[in-house]
């Protein structure tokens, strides 16, 4: 069983409605026993954008990417850029040797950053939810890179 890190970002309508997905697919996924996902861990009794805000909410993130197994992203871009707050969250994984699931259901181009750092490239977030957690089979990004 592992326990899943959500790095995604959910500003808008749209992402929320992806993020959702991703966390009903892998509540449905039978290898995965915990799932963080940060919007959830937003620290409403303190001031959002305060400087105690932003410092719990960064530790608790970096906290519960320690702790987990397994890092699944959703690659998304917000104008001409993907979410820095999600890239961050990868580069933080890889640094720990953390297996990386990237999701990109919108088909667009990936920095060759995130493709070859991640551990496996999915197009539907509902494919999830099937994916092997304890065997954790290799698929590769084979698309262009940025």
């Amino acid at each position: 069983m592992v326990r899943v890190f959500i790095a995604s970002p959910f500003f808008n309508q749209e992402q929320i409605d992806r993020v959702q997905r991703l966390e009903n697919a892998l509540m449905r996924n039978p290898y995965v026993i915990d799932i963080f996902s940060a919007r959830f861990h937003q620290f409403e009794q303190l001031k959002f954008g305060s400087k105690e805000w932003r410092r719990a909410t960064f530790h608790n993130d970096l906290k519960f990417l320690r702790r987990a197994d397994v890092v699944v992203a959703i690659h998304d871009f917000e104008g001409s850029n993907v979410d820095s707050g999600t890239a961050f969250e990868i580069g933080y994984a890889y640094a720990f040797q953390k297996p990386i699931i990237l999701i990109n259901e919108k088909g667009s181009p990936i920095n060759l950053m995130l493709s070859d750092s991640l551990h496996a490239y999915l197009n539907r977030v509902e494919d999830v939810a099937l994916y092997n957690f304890l065997q954790m089979p290799y698929i590769p990004y084979e698309g262009q890179v940025i």
